[in-house]
């Protein structure tokens, strides 16, 4: 977007007929077509744009949540399966336990107490005495680590049961969460569609001398008076002057605004954000006097587009539909931040 953006929306449809109608008298010749008139529909246009990047931009972001709510599921999803593995496993230790306590109360029934200490008091050898009564020691104390050990088993079953029913709800929870996203991704998109086809037409239908004032309505920067670049993301980025604005493109045929950050970087093996917004907010923040090219910076209230800063106080950016790549100065837009990565 640029300078001429607005912050209220106009009547579209009244002042796209008045500058039509303006372009059409003067294409016939009656009279010159107020400069007013055409300003007002590249305002216009631009407004229609600007919404429709945003829309843009905020989809991108819905995706992106999707794909951590996917990742979120197939998560959810793996520690459930893990967990009632776990269980199993914990389960067989939990029966061959119960098997050994009941070999245990076994061996102890057939040597009732009452008997077992009538036969240890009769013996007529003290050491078979002794022995008896180690015997019996050591087999209460086998029972009582056995009944432990089972009792331990069935607190870890019961965890691993709870912690597995837990990751099976939450996998639940989060594929349903992920359906209303891909329902609400869905209703945005048809609305981006909408936004799209509306600017689209409307730059289609300017006239040559209307789509030039488009097109350089940022006082765009090219020739000798732009800075030296010879390698890094600068370099990567100024690469593609020229190349088409795609709605939501990532290059390396055609960009918007953070693609091309997205790409430009890339190409230096460093990856950031995919939206603006994220551009902005994954950064380390800069002051508008620091910086140095490469630095991205954001811009209008809740940063729907974004430029790379290339030094000199120029930005190389992708701005709308019908406008190549292109150098304009800084502050051209409204600059909400800058950040370094």
């Amino acid at each position: 977007m640029g300078k001429h953006s607005k912050t209220s929306l106009r009547s579209h449809s009244g002042k796209w007929a008045a500058a039509v109608a303006a372009g059409a008298v003067l294409s016939g010749g009656i009279a010159p077509a107020h400069a007013d008139d055409i300003d007002a529909l590249i305002d216009e246009m631009e407004e229609i744009s600007h919404e429709a990047t945003a829309k843009a931009e905020e989809i991108k972001g819905l995706e992106d949540k999707i794909a951590a709510s996917e990742s979120k599921v197939d998560d959810a999803s793996k520690r459930a399966a893990d967990a009632k593995r776990e269980l199993a496993d914990i389960q067989t230790v939990s029966d061959a336990k119960r098997k050994n306590v009941g070999d245990i109360a076994q061996s102890r029934y057939r040597i009732p107490k009452s008997e077992a200490i009538l036969t240890t008091l009769d013996s007529g050898n003290p050491q078979e005495a002794i022995d008896r009564s180690a015997y019996l020691g050591a087999l209460t104390r086998k029972s009582q680590q056995a009944l432990s050990d089972l009792e331990n088993a069935n607190r870890a079953a019961a965890e691993k049961s709870n912690s597995a029913n837990i990751a099976v709800a939450e996998a639940h929870h989060v594929r349903n969460e992920l359906q209303d996203q891909r329902k609400k991704l869905e209703r945005e998109r048809e609305d981006l569609d909408r936004k799209v086809e509306d600017i689209e037409a409307r730059v289609d239908a300017l006239s040559e001398e209307d789509r030039q004032r488009w097109i350089t309505k940022d006082n765009p920067v090219s020739g000798a008076d732009l800075p030296g670049v010879d390698s890094g993301i600068v370099a990567a980025a100024m690469a593609q002057l020229g190349k088409p604005y795609g709605w939501g493109a990532a290059g390396p045929d055609a960009f918007d605004c953070s693609g091309l950050m997205v790409w430009a970087y890339a190409q230096n093996g460093i990856g950031i954000p995919r939206t603006s917004q994220a551009q902005l907010a994954g950064g380390t923040p800069v002051s508008l006097d620091a910086l140095q090219p490469g630095d991205i910076i954001g811009y209008y209230p809740g940063v729907t587009h974004v430029g790379m800063y290339i030094g000199d106080g120029m930005v190389v950016h992708s701005s709308d539909y019908g406008i190549p790549v292109q150098v304009v100065p800084a502050n051209s837009m409204p600059i909400q931040g800058a950040v370094r990565y």
